[in-house]
């Protein structure tokens, strides 16, 4: 199967293009006038003569409009109908859905139209809220707001940073859970109604601003009932909605509570995870699926083994917030070896442009138990170098050597805390991974970690 890339000018030496059978830009670095550009992204699939298009897990991946688009040109969207992105993809929309399954939400409100409608929803589930964009992802249009003297420039800042990233400046309010756990299940769908679970992800280890640090798979420390209820909410949605393809279906879990958050209805970010413990090609499935084949295998074909973990290598400085870095990259070296695999773009000599999510790379690894795979993954990230710009790798180090995340037993608080807890920055000085020894030193991830 051939492959055409698209890119924008800021993307043009970047590895996606240099692999691909063919590559066409769609527009200058800015992504409203490239990667959000639809008559061109169209226009280039017409034009080589493509017969599906696979839009990633951003930018365009749910949004129900551009799915419409693709089918009115013959193009097949990889990913499911129209009208399952439109009411899936909107969280808004998908809460309402769930509820109309049977499934525990979190209370919460639709689409907010003023400031005063937000004041009020909030005053009636009571403080703190979030508020969060309905066509968001990756922590964009996401705002916490602990009380009615933050709500509006809470509201204001969400919006705009909602429109910026989706072309979609429409937010909802609900209740902020205090320090729960953030669990996704992955599910597979084919068009004649099959639906299966690839177990589920923890995606606790979160930045303050909500953006994902650290997954892994499977969950450690999750009661039976609290799986249990998982896999079984997340199955019953997709028969309830008739989904195809592949989705994730995220859940905020306390103890045995659980309650559906949203559903992206694409390929995650984290998806590496669960390919490694389930031996599943998620993106080999979402294309059989697409043309129309055949789960062609039940939920007891399905078995899990092992441990994954993925770490995310962005181009940030954690000294300063987590502050993006653009710069050129003068150094790039990934590991290898057996149980590690690596997603990247990037190599030695490439430009991080400012226009983009600042993530360059991910490391994953695998192990016959939680311990090997933390084990490896320790490894891995010693073995990585990025010189040129502050990278998140020391401070990836820093969590896997805490005891709460080696116990497994961390929430969404637990890295925010984290950096509160130390202050200063401080790294590794290579003692033993069950008492690792800390000193003061240069800042967490900057140019000369390895």
């Amino acid at each position: 199967m051939r492959t055409v890339a698209i890119f924008s000018e800021a993307d043009r030496e970047s590895l996606h293009v240099r692999q691909a059978d063919e590559a066409f830009c769609v527009g200058p670095g800015p992504v409203q006038r490239s990667y959000l550009n639809i008559p061109n992204i169209i226009s280039t699939a017409l034009i080589t003569g493509c017969d599906a298009i696979h839009p990633g897990y951003g930018f365009l991946a749910e949004n129900a409009r551009f799915a419409q688009i693709c089918a009115d040109h013959g193009l097949t969207f990889i990913g499911p109908k129209p009208d399952v992105v439109a009411a899936m993809g909107d969280k808004a929309t998908a809460k309402r859905v769930m509820r109309e399954a049977g499934i525990a939400t979190t209370p919460g409100t639709d689409i907010l139209e003023t400031l005063d409608d937000a004041l009020s929803a909030a005053q009636e589930i009571g403080y703190p809220v979030l508020l969060k964009a309905t066509a968001g992802g990756g922590g964009k249009g996401m705002r916490a707001v602990e009380s009615a003297g933050e709500m509006e420039r809470a509201l204001a800042s969400a919006t705009a940073e909602a429109e910026a990233s989706f072309k979609d400046g429409r937010v909802y309010l609900e209740k902020l859970i205090l320090d729960p756990r953030h669990i996704e299940v992955q599910v597979l769908g084919d068009e004649f109604g099959s639906v299966v679970h690839l177990g589920e992800r923890d995606c606790s280890v979160q930045k303050p601003s909500h953006q994902k640090l650290i997954e892994e798979s499977p969950t450690p420390h999750l009661s039976d009932a609290a799986r249990s209820s998982l896999l079984e909410m997340a199955v019953r949605a997709c028969k309830h909605v008739q989904y195809s393809n592949a989705g994730t279906l995220e859940f905020l879990v306390s103890g045995d509570d659980v309650y559906f958050m949203e559903m992206n209805t694409r390929i995650q970010v984290e998806h590496p995870v669960t390919e490694m413990v389930y031996s599943v090609d998620l993106v080999k499935e979402q294309i059989r699926i697409a043309a129309g084949e055949p789960l062609g295998y039940a939920q007891h074909d399905l078995a899990l083994r092992g441990h994954a973990i993925e770490c995310r290598i962005n181009a940030e400085d954690p000294h300063n917030n987590f502050a993006p870095q653009a710069g050129t990259l003068t150094k790039v070296v990934f590991p290898g070896g057996p149980g590690v695999r690596v997603d990247t773009h990037v190599f030695s000599g490439a430009v991080v442009p400012p226009y983009y999510d600042s993530m360059i790379a991910k490391v994953i690894a695998f192990g016959a138990s939680r311990e090997a795979a933390i084990a490896r993954m320790e490894r891995a990230l010693r073995e990585t170098v990025v010189e040129g710009v502050s990278t998140t790798i020391g401070c990836c180090l820093e969590i896997l050597a805490t005891p709460e995340f080696r116990e497994g037993r961390y929430d969404i608080g637990f890295l925010p805390k984290l950096l509160k807890q130390f202050g200063d920055p401080v790294v590794l000085t290579g003692a033993s991974p069950a008492a690792p020894r800390r000193r003061r030193a240069k800042p967490v991830g900057s140019p000369t970690d390895t």
